[in-house]
């Protein structure tokens, strides 16, 4: 069966002038020349994306593409016209994002996180920006602690939204975040919590005695940097921290006071000194 959108694993039946083609079962589809591997040959299997172009015929290619099907991605609009946006995703032919699958009007030059999928009424592959209909947000398989992939979507009063995994949807709460992060951004983030109406909490840190641990180490190799002193103390303010840290005051006291507590650190009114 052959998956339009994906990757499709496709033996090589024939050679033409104009290119080869490939099959599964019954099926044929053409691979131009111009994508044709060096030294490619009757009988070899190639790891192909498959799509449909301009005529509706089904066309192979080894370019990757920036996102396959059932996939979020944060793609540029390169062109808006009365059909609808057509955003850079690594092919020759654009790919559409229909009006009415638009969440806001769209505009030339800007990105967008959308969700790339198969219609099923053409089955081309189009986008969607409105996300919502594509996340999971029933049978939750996730649990407090995993460290997940996120993809930033949005911005609230609360802080970013993120899509996790590929499914679900999370929420990083502002006063939690102590690094520079953006929609569009691809990072590794880690589950705080599954509430029971099915929100999941997200945190950019690891949480607990793993949190220490990371600080612990994160304070160490920048007082190595710095002739072993770091010019931080409990007076110094939670921004100072953050700039120079990307971590909460609580963590860097929680941090310090274990250091000290094993007696790698001594404290100054000045900051904190390493021990030799």
């Amino acid at each position: 069966m052959i998956n339009v959108g994906k990757y499709n694993q496709l033996e090589v039946l024939k050679q033409l002038d104009f290119g080869i083609y490939l099959r599964d079962g019954d099926i044929e589809i053409l691979m131009p020349t111009k994508w044709i591997p060096a030294g490619t040959k009757i009988g070899d299997t190639l790891n192909v994306f498959v799509f449909r172009d301009s005529s509706d015929r089904l066309i192979a290619t080894t370019v990757e593409p920036y996102a396959i099907a059932n996939t979020f991605a944060f793609l540029e609009a390169k062109q808006v016209n009365e059909i609808g946006a057509f955003l850079d995703w690594g092919m020759d032919k654009d790919l559409l994002v229909p009006f009415r699958e638009q969440a806001h009007r769209m505009e030339s030059g800007k990105s967008y996180v959308v969700y790339v999928y198969v219609d099923e009424e053409t089955d081309r592959i189009v986008a969607s920006a409105k996300l919502n209909r594509f996340i999971e947000n029933e049978d939750i398989d996730l649990q407090d602690g995993d460290i997940v992939e996120l993809l930033i979507y949005s911005e609230t009063n609360l802080g970013y939204n993120a899509i996790i995994n590929n499914l679900y949807s999370g929420l990083i709460y502002k006063n939690e975040i102590f690094e520079a992060i953006r929609v569009g951004d691809k990072i590794k983030g880690y589950v705080k919590q599954v509430r029971e109406d099915n929100k999941i909490d997200l945190s950019l840190q690891k949480s607990g005695y793993e949190l220490v641990d990371d600080v612990k180490w994160r304070i160490l190799n920048l007082m190595k940097q710095n002739s072993g002193f770091l010019a931080l103390t409990d007076n110094s303010s939670p921004e100072e921290i953050k700039a120079k840290l990307q971590i909460s005051k609580k963590a860097f006291k929680k941090a310090v006071g274990a250091l000290y507590r094993e007696r790698l650190v001594k404290l100054t009114p000045e900051g904190v000194e390493l021990l030799k």
